[in-house]
C-alpha cells in the first residue's frame, strides 16, 4: 500500500488549485472482479476523471463479521487509482450495514410510525439513536481512518451517505426524551411550550413521552416539530461522531457528506458548519416545465449554505435513473447543460452516480458514465466531453458569485407550516420559495439563500415568500435592512407562529405589522375558482388583470399604501397587496397567493426600488435562457428547444470553444458559454 506523510490540515481549495474542476464519480470496485479494475483507472484517466467516491456501500465486504476487518482489495484499489493520478473521496461505509448488524441486533432497525421494525436486507436499514449502531460505524470509521489518513491517493473523506433516515421506535424514544430533557429543562417548560393542556395531553414526566407515531387523530403540532429537530440532530450526532475519529486518527483532508438539497428530514442550516464543504446529490425531474429553475434553486440553496464557497455536486445522473415510475434519459446536451449550471452557480466539482453501471441489484438500471455496453457508446462519449469541458473551466475555479437578493428559508417554518389542521393544505413552503426565485431566475439576477434572524446589510432587496414562524431575531434583522435603504417582500401567512408552532396572538404578522404597515385578523382559503384582484390607480407597475388563489388574508392598512384589493367574495374590499416605506427602505406584503403577473409585478416593483439588476442588459431573459455571473465568467445557458438570441456587453471569448463573441449572439438549442473579457493584446 502506497504511502506518504500527514499534510496540514487542508480545505477543498487546496484539491481544486491543484486539479482545476474535479470531475468524476462513485466508483463501487467491489463490484467487480478484479481484473476489471484496471480498465476502469485507464477508461477514467481517458475520460478525464480525476476524483472518485470510494466505499460509499462496502461496509459488508470490509467487514464481513464484527470486528474482522479485510482492508486488502482496498489497498489495491487506492494503490491503483493514484499510480493513474486519480484522487480519492473515501467514504465510511456506514449508511449501509450488513446483514450481520441487524441480525444480531435487531435495536439498531428504524421502526416505522405504525409500530412495524423495517428488515435488514436494503439501505439506510438503521437508527441514528442506536448506541450500538453508532458504536460498529465509529469503530469502521476509526479503523479506515487509521489506515488511510495519510494515503496520497486520500484527498477527501466522506462520511455516511444521503443522511435522511428516521425511525419511531423504542430506541428513538429514549434518545429524543434525553433531548427533549437538554431542550426544555422541565417537564412543565415542556407542556407550556407544546399546550398540552390542549386535548388533555399534559405530561407527567418525560418518560411518557414518545415519538409521533400513529395515533387515532392529529398528533401535536409542537410534539411534531420538535421530533423533527430532533430527528436532524440524531442524524447530524452520527455524522459528527465519524467525522471526530477520521481528524483524530490524523487524517488532515476535508471532511464532508452530500446533501439532498432541499431534503425534509434535516436542517441544513444546522449542518453547513459541520462539514469542510458542502456537497449534494441532484436528480431533477427533467419532465417537469419548470426543472432548470428549480435546479437552480437548490444549487443556490448549496452555495449559500457555504456563504458563498465554492461547493461539490456529489451526485448526479448522467442519463436515466431508475426510481421514478418512469424514467426519462437525459441527452448528451442536457447531461452537458446540467453540469454547466451547477458550475455557473458555485460547484467546483461535477460528479455522477456512479462510473460503472451495476449489473445486479436495485440499481442495475440507473445510468452510468460508463454503461453496460462498455465505451463504444453515447453516453461514455458523453461522459468523455463533459471531462474535456470541464479542463477548459480551470480559470473559473474558486469564483464566486455576487448576489444583492436574500431569500428566507427556514426548515424548522417549513414543518411547522405544514402540518395538518391548517386554513389549507394547498400552500407550501418550497413550492412559494421555487415561484419567487423563478421570477429572479428569468431576469438574471444572482439569489443567496438566508436563514431567519441572518444579517442582511450586504443585501439589497430581501424575499419572505412564506415563513411560518418568525421570532423576534428574524424580525428585527428584517426591520434594520428595510430602515437601512433595503425592499422587503413578504408573502401570505408568515409570521404566524412562534418557535414552538404556537399562533401568535394579536393581528398578524404580529412580530411584523409595523414593519409592513399592515394587520390581518383572518386567514381564509380561497374557492377553486381564482379570485379578481382590483388595482389601485396608483400603482404604476401594476398588470392588467391579476388573481389570488389558495388562501387570502382579511387585513386592513395601518399606514400601508394599498396596490390591490380583492375583487369579490369572502374578502371582497379587504387589502390583497400593499406597500410601507420605513426609514429608507420599503416593504411590500401580499395578503394572498397571487398570480404569476401580479407576483412578478411587485418583484418588479422592489427590484427597481432597490436598484437591482440582472447580468445582461435585457430585463427579462429569452424563454430557458439562464444567465450567472460567476467570478469573471458570464454563463449563458439555453434549456429551451429553439435558438435565442442576445446582447452581450464588451467583447468576450468563450472557454467552451475558444471562440470570439462580441455584441449581438445566438445561443442555440441545449448550447451553452462560458464568456470571458477579451483584452486587448
Amino acid at each position: 500500500m502506497a504511502t506518504a506523510t500527514p499534510r496540514p490540515l487542508g480545505a477543498f481549495s487546496d484539491l481544486t488549485s491543484e486539479l482545476g474542476i474535479c470531475f468524476g464519480g462513485d466508483y463501487n470496485p467491489e463490484q467487480w472482479p478484479r481484473e476489471v479494475w484496471q480498465e476502469d483507472a485507464e477508461l477514467m484517466v481517458g475520460a478525464g476523471v480525476n476524483l472518485v467516491t470510494v466505499g460509499v456501500f462496502s461496509w459488508a465486504r470490509l467487514e464481513p463479521s464484527p470486528g474482522d476487518y479485510d482492508f486488502a482489495w482496498l489497498d489495491e484499489v487506492l494503490d491503483l487509482l493514484h499510480a493513474h493520478g486519480i484522487a480519492v473521496d473515501l467514504a465510511t461505509p456506514t449508511a449501509s450495514p450488513p446483514p450481520w448488524l441487524g441480525i444480531l441486533h435487531p435495536e439498531t432497525l428504524p421502526v416505522n410510525p405504525d409500530g412495524v421494525r423495517l428488515a435488514a436486507g436494503s439501505r439506510n436499514q438503521f437508527t441514528p439513536a442506536s448506541q450500538v449502531y453508532r458504536e460498529r460505524a465509529l469503530a469502521i470509521a476509526t479503523a479506515m481512518a487509521k489506515r488511510y489518513a495519510a494515503h496520497p491517493a486520500v484527498r477527501m473523506w466522506h462520511v455516511g451517505n444521503e443522511f435522511g433516515q428516521i425511525d419511531f421506535g423504542d430506541e428513538a424514544a429514549r434518545d429524543f426524551r434525553l433531548w427533549l430533557r437538554e431542550r426544555h429543562g422541565t417537564i412543565d417548560a415542556l407542556n407550556d411550550a407544546w399546550g398540552t393542556v390542549v386535548w388533555a395531553q399534559r405530561y407527567r414526566d418525560f418518560d411518557e413521552i414518545v415519538p409521533p407515531r400513529r395515533m387515532p387523530y392529529l398528533v401535536n403540532p409542537a410534539q411534531s416539530l420538535d421530533f423533527r429537530r430532533y430527528t436532524s440532530w440524531a442524524l447530524q450526532r452520527v455524522f459528527a461522531e465519524q467525522r471526530d475519529a477520521i481528524r483524530a486518527a490524523g487524517a488532515a483532508q476535508p471532511v464532508t457528506t452530500n446533501f439532498m438539497g432541499f431534503e425534509p428530514l434535516t436542517d441544513l442550516w444546522e449542518w453547513a458548519d459541520e462539514v469542510d464543504v458542502v456537497a449534494d446529490d441532484q436528480y431533477p425531474d427533467h419532465a417537469s416545465p419548470t426543472v432548470s429553475s428549480d435546479i437552480a434553486l437548490v444549487q443556490d440553496l448549496m452555495r449559500s449554505l457555504g456563504d458563498g464557497r465554492p461547493w461539490v455536486l456529489m451526485e448526479q445522473a448522467i442519463s436515466a435513473t431508475s426510481w421514478r415510475p418512469h424514467n426519462l434519459p437525459k441527452s448528451a446536451e442536457r447531461a452537458r447543460l446540467d453540469s454547466l449550471q451547477a458550475v455557473a452557480r458555485g460547484a467546483d466539482a461535477i460528479c455522477f452516480f456512479q462510473w460503472r453501471q451495476a449489473r445486479t441489484g436495485a440499481e442495475r438500471f440507473h445510468s452510468a458514465m460508463l454503461p453496460h455496453a462498455g465505451a463504444d457508446t453515447e453516453v461514455f462519449r458523453t461522459t468523455c466531453a463533459l471531462g474535456a469541458d470541464m479542463r477548459r473551466l480551470r480559470p473559473v475555479v474558486g469564483g464566486r458569485v455576487a448576489a444583492s437578493v436574500a431569500l428566507l428559508f427556514d426548515w424548522p417554518s417549513r414543518w411547522a407550516a405544514e402540518e395538518p389542521g391548517r386554513p389549507t393544505e394547498r400552500l407550501r413552503t418550497l413550492e412559494q420559495v421555487a415561484r419567487w426565485h423563478r421570477a429572479l431566475w428569468r431576469r438574471g439576477i444572482a439569489v443567496d439563500l438566508v436563514r431567519p434572524g441572518a444579517d442582511l446589510s450586504a443585501y439589497r432587496t430581501v424575499l419572505v415568500p412564506h415563513t411560518y414562524i418568525v421570532e423576534t431575531d428574524a424580525a428585527a434583522a428584517l426591520r434594520a435592512a428595510v430602515e437601512g435603504g433595503a425592499s422587503l417582500v413578504v408573502g401570505p401567512f408568515s409570521g404566524v407562529a412562534d418557535g414552538n408552532a404556537g399562533i401568535l396572538t394579536g393581528r398578524s404578522p404580529v412580530l411584523l405589522r409595523d414593519l409592513v404597515g399592515v394587520s390581518g385578523e383572518e386567514w381564509v382559503g380561497l374557492p377553486d375558482a381564482p379570485t379578481p384582484l382590483a388595482m389601485e390607480s396608483a400603482w404604476e407597475a401594476a398588470p392588467d388583470t391579476a388573481e389570488a388563489t389558495v388562501l387570502g388574508e382579511r387585513l386592513r392598512a395601518d399606514g400601508a399604501e394599498v396596490l390591490a384589493r380583492f375583487a369579490s367574495g369572502h374578502l371582497a374590499g379587504a387589502p390583497a397587496i400593499t406597500r410601507h416605506r420605513v426609514g429608507e427602505g420599503t416593504a411590500w406584503y401580499l395578503g394572498a397567493v397571487v398570480s404569476d403577473d401580479a407576483l412578478t409585478a411587485v418583484l418588479d416593483d422592489a427590484l427597481d426600488a432597490s436598484e437591482v439588476t440582472g447580468v445582461l442588459p435585457d430585463r427579462v431573459l429569452p424563454d430557458g435562457v439562464e444567465a450567472v455571473q460567476r467570478g469573471a465568467a458570464l454563463f449563458l445557458l439555453n434549456h429551451g428547444d429553439e435558438p435565442r438570441h442576445l446582447t452581450v456587453p464588451g467583447a468576450r471569448r468563450d472557454l467552451l470553444s475558444d471562440a470570439d463573441v462580441e455584441g449581438r449572439l445566438e445561443l442555440a438549442p441545449g448550447a451553452a458559454m462560458v464568456l470571458i473579457e477579451r483584452h486587448a493584446e
